[in-house]
């Protein structure tokens, strides 16, 4: 089931849902640098629902050094979504209602629409930022979310995080996509500074979510 979409002219960016588009690396929004990478972390339903968890809680920002604050519910409903089967064809989406889940701190598992703040630093730079959720995804095989950048950030784009339980062979898969368009002075400058910040958010957010990735910072 594809839980939620959300769409507002809130972002400060114009290609909304871009990360979706298997093809983001070929084809790119204009004047952005896109970056996607997927690592296997095991296999199996329990470790596909555990890494699920983990990440619908924010565990892979979280891990990689950034903290969480001021996580807003949507203002209004959010549009449901739509879904595709494996031929193409659309899937209406459910009418069940989800019940909102808490991490143990009390903060809200990821949902469509929501906003936060991001406090940190990545490559020597800081990585604060206002965010909002522009999609989440449930389905039988397939958990991840979809961030984009509200504003306050040196880069300003999308990241989408995916955990797959692939059926022909049973392997858990974790992958992350984005696409980067910079905003810091630096950065618009040196435009090899973006590659090196998301190469290190790669590194972390797979030591957040991958038990088999134990490489020091």
């Amino acid at each position: 089931m594809r839980r939620g979409t959300f769409r507002d002219d809130t972002v400060d960016y114009a290609a909304v849902g871009a990360t979706h588009a298997p093809d983001l690396m070929q084809y790119p929004p204009e004047r952005s640098v896109p970056a996607e990478d997927s690592w296997r972390i095991g296999s199996g339903e329990e470790r596909f629902r555990t890494a699920g968890d983990a990440l619908l809680s924010w565990t892979a920002q979280r891990a990689a050094g950034l903290s969480i604050e001021d996580v807003r519910p949507a203002a209004g409903p959010a549009y449901s979504g739509v879904s595709f089967d494996a031929e193409g064809n659309p899937i209406a989406p459910s009418s069940r209602e989800v019940e909102q889940r808490f991490d143990a701190e009390g903060v809200p598992f990821v949902g469509p629409g929501m906003t936060l703040r991001l406090h940190g630093r990545v490559a020597g730079m800081r990585a604060d930022a206002e965010l909002r959720v522009i999609s989440v995804t449930e389905e039988s095989r397939r958990i991840g979310f979809v961030l984009g950048t509200v504003g306050g950030s040196v880069v300003s784009g999308e990241e989408l995080f995916e955990i797959e339980w692939r059926e022909d062979n049973d392997e858990v898969w974790f992958t992350v996509r984005a696409f980067d368009a910079p905003n810091a002075l630096a950065y618009r400058m040196v435009r090899g500074l973006v590659k090196r910040r998301r190469k290190e958010l790669f590194a972390r957010y797979l030591r957040a979510i991958s038990p088999l990735y134990a490489t020091p910072l």
